[in-house]
């Protein structure tokens, strides 16, 4: 098997103050986490920003500014950044960063859909929450829509391509390959892909190995397997790490953080992200897996390098 690439989804826009302490949320704080990441392990790191006052998920590329060069210059990581952002946002909005800062690799959600976390509501008292915004956008998901039309994937598609930005292909559902594979065969989306198999969001695809295995035996018919690399998110715990331990047998790669899960034990929150990457590199070790340098992912996925990204 190559090498495994880890990828650390630092801070994300969807892990709410209100459920961890530990979320980092200012612009020194995510750059920091990331380090740490890079340092555990980590050959890639998922960068969302957060509003330095209250902690809310913002597309502001003057905060960006304040994250991504403190990471380049203290690691050699793969900065991933992404164009979700943040529910509720425009596409304009989260595509801005892609010609702002032209990064190795963007995330590239592939299909509209139900992403909800209402049901965290249930668990918090009005006095529980640490800013006012987080219960009313915890409650906004139940009636929204993760906006990814076919119009938009070829906008973002396109600005990628010109800014020679590696789309990182983010399928939530079965239905999500077959988006890609239609932007492959209109000429919009270059092979060799990277996939990313999320699971475990509400209204997307769940954790179970029928579901991981179900998606690259998919992946594998629409493609072929020498067309794409692919690695899985397993939301929540203890999906994390099981669905990371199926994907290191499986010769897939892996993706963890407090963008995903708050928890590195049961009932156990993890202070860093560090700490939930050196929870895999062990999974990997005792698995027989060799974990792949930052440089070595670049190679296996074929980025520009560091030295042409933009900050």
């Amino acid at each position: 098997m190559e090498k495994l690439i880890i990828t650390c989804a630092i801070t994300g826009g969807v892990t709410m103050p209100v459920q961890t302490p530990y979320i980092p949320l200012t612009p020194e704080q995510i750059a920091d986490s990331a380090v740490g990441a890079a340092e555990a392990g980590a050959a890639s790191v998922h960068v969302h920003a957060r509003n330095p006052e209250n902690g809310a998920p913002t597309t502001d590329v003057e905060v960006y500014k304040k994250i991504l060069p403190s990471i380049k210059k203290r690691c050699n990581a793969i900065i991933c950044v992404t164009t979700g952002g943040g529910l509720g946002l425009s596409v304009e909005d989260r595509i801005k960063v892609v010609p702002t800062f032209k990064p190795e690799v963007a995330s590239f959600n592939q299909g509209s859909m139900n992403f909800s976390i209402h049901p965290l509501a249930k668990r918090y008292k009005d006095e529980d929450y640490k800013y006012s915004w987080e219960k009313d956008y915890i409650n906004m998901t139940k009636d929204i829509v993760f906006r990814n039309t076919f119009a938009d994937l070829e906008h973002f598609c396109k600005t990628m391509k010109a800014n020679n930005t590696k789309p990182e292909c983010e399928a939530y559902d079965v239905g999500h390959l077959y988006n890609v594979r239609f932007l492959v065969r209109d000429g919009i989306l270059e092979t060799p892909l990277w996939l990313q198999f999320v699971t475990g969001v509400l209204g997307g695809i769940g954790s179970s190995p029928e579901d991981i295995m179900h998606m690259k035996h998919t992946a594998d018919r629409l493609f072929g397997s020498d067309n794409f690399n692919w690695s899985v998110i397993g939301c929540g715990f203890p999906h994390q790490f099981n669905v990371a331990a199926l994907s290191i047998m499986m010769g897939g790669h892996v993706r963890v953080g407090l963008e995903d899960n708050i928890y590195v034990d049961r009932r156990v929150l993890a202070k860093t992200n560090a700490e939930l990457v050196a929870k895999v590199v062990r999974i990997a070790k005792e698995l027989g897996r060799e974990v792949a340098t930052p440089d070595e992912a670049r190679a296996i996925l074929g980025l520009k390098g560091l030295d042409k990204v933009n900050f």
